[in-house]
């Protein structure tokens, strides 16, 4: 659904808008700290990760000595590999020997505690996560204040997207019940890789619009052939050539990307009261 190319470029428009920004990549894929120019494959030495912060023992630093400047001047990233997928046993393995009187904070709480150390650094955080529901996710889903959920305009993807949502919110129930942080300033929904010729995927976004109302955003995200094509140079719509597609193709996504973070942009500002309610 372009999650990833959708938190890679919301955080890039957020810095070309003046904010300071934190990129936080939550999948053990790793795919957003490629895309930011941390490629795990390409290290020479061991690095440190979003792992090193919210593991459990003595081992845990601070977040402050995960976070790496990108090439993007004003967009800072904490990035991923493999070994946060140890995060996932761990997790439950500590729930399920925790006493009462443990130091060590529950799984649910531990990314927000770690974003509270650098929180008078950035204005705003954006956090890439796993594209499944797990401990990672859930993880996240407490340490936010908004959340963007990216829709591939399908009915397959809508019937597993209503599933995922579903467990989603059963699962949440037990974090709030053992004291998880769950407030929102807003939800919205993204419809991505909209194809708006194609009948059947406008009238499945007429049918989101008509559920969900103003939790749809009003712009949705264009299927492009400029996206795809910078993604394969591990780049952004942001950062490639004009000249390298031809200008109405670039125009057009590029019009539909500013649209979109735009839009995200000012839910942002309202949400801080900076904006029309």
């Amino acid at each position: 659904s372009g999650k990833t190319t959708t938190a890679a470029h919301l955080a890039q428009s957020l810095v070309l808008r003046g904010y300071r920004v934190l990129a936080v990549d939550l999948d053990p894929q790793a795919s957003l700290s490629t895309l930011l120019g941390v490629r795990p494959e390409n290290e020479r030495e061991p690095y440190r990760t979003i792992y090193d912060a919210i593991r459990y023992g003595e081992e845990r630093c601070g977040l402050g000595a995960v976070i790496r400047p990108t090439y993007f001047t004003g967009l800072d990233l904490v990035p991923a590999d493999l070994e946060l997928e140890v995060f996932e046993f761990e997790a439950p393995n500590h729930m399920a020997r925790r006493k009462a009187n443990d130091p060590e904070p529950p799984f649910f709480v531990r990314a927000g505690l770690a974003l509270e150390e650098v929180a008078d650094r950035y204005d705003v955080v954006v956090i890439d996560c796993p594209p499944r529901l797990g401990y990672l996710t859930i993880a996240a889903l407490c340490a936010s204040t908004s959340l963007l959920i990216t829709i591939h305009p399908q009915m397959l993807d809508i019937a597993s997207m209503s599933q995922f949502l579903q467990m989603t919110s059963n699962l949440l129930e037990v974090v709030r019940e053992a004291g998880g942080n769950l407030e929102y300033d807003f939800l919205r929904y993204l419809v991505t890789r909209y194809e708006p010729n194609d009948g059947p995927q406008a009238q499945v976004v007429g049918l989101l619009r008509s559920l969900f109302g103003d939790e749809v955003l009003t712009h949705a995200m264009l299927k492009s052939t400029a996206i795809s094509d910078a993604g394969l140079t591990k780049q952004t719509l942001y950062e490639v050539g004009r000249e390298q597609f031809t200008r109405q193709t670039y125009d057009r996504a590029l019009e539909a990307l500013d649209a979109v973070n735009g839009e995200v942009a000012g839910q942002i500002a309202r949400a801080w009261g900076r904006g029309p309610a």
